[in-house]
């Protein structure tokens, strides 16, 4: 039997350690794929709205965050940190070019429909480099149509095989949060090899059970 490894991501596009926990990811599933080629995975995208309250046209997004975390100095002093953790990741938040607190829920509707295509992986990682990078509404339906021809994913077929579900309320309220074979989790963008070391013992876990068998 071929051993699997099915993943849980837990997260929503505007969180930007959401998308920083992605890239942390990909590092980790490229280097999981160098050590157990013959493990199959499964990734399962949880969308979460995490301000789900939000109206469609959005809501102003400096204006938001100055209500939400106290004034311009917090704000600063916050995106200061989160530029710092993105860094290793390789991302360099353009906070400054976006304009509108997005609803996810249309986006989330459609990466529900890309594992059809297999363009799941991109199609994350479009949307994310879309608002945080290029400083465009992804609550926008036109926006997201043009945004749906992104490329197929790297991986496809057995060796990953990559899904979106919405969750069902109440929401989680802290993400990213990664669960692997629906008992080892791991909460926040932890560094790949945290995320690595979690595969492997998931793995090797599961190999010893069977063998007990």
């Amino acid at each position: 039997m071929t051993p699997r490894l099915d993943i849980a991501v837990h997260f929503d596009l505007i969180c930007p350690w959401c998308f920083i926990g992605k890239r942390h990811l990909d590092t980790a599933l490229a280097r999981f794929g160098q050590a157990r080629p013959e493990v199959a995975i499964d990734l399962r995208w949880v969308a979460h709205e995490l301000l789900p309250d939000t109206p469609p046209e959005g809501l102003p997004y400096q204006a938001f965050y100055e209500r939400r975390l106290g004034g311009p100095a917090d704000v600063a002093a916050r995106r200061a940190q989160v530029q710092a953790a993105a860094h290793s990741a390789g991302i360099s938040f353009a906070f400054d070019r976006i304009t509108s607190m997005p609803n996810t829920r249309l986006a989330h509707r459609l990466l529900t429909e890309s594992a059809s295509t297999g363009t799941t992986g991109a199609l994350i990682e479009r949307l994310f480099t879309a608002w945080f990078i290029e400083g465009q509404d992804i609550g926008d339906p036109a926006v997201l149509a043009r945004l749906t021809t992104a490329p197929a994913d790297d991986r496809t077929g057995d060796e990953l095989r990559q899904h979106v579900v919405l969750a069902a309320r109440p929401t989680m309220t802290g993400v990213p949060h990664f669960v692997f074979n629906d008992h080892v989790a791991v909460s926040g963008a932890q560094p790949p090899e945290v995320l690595l070391d979690r595969m492997l013992w998931t793995t090797r876990t599961q190999s010893v059970a069977s063998a007990a068998r």
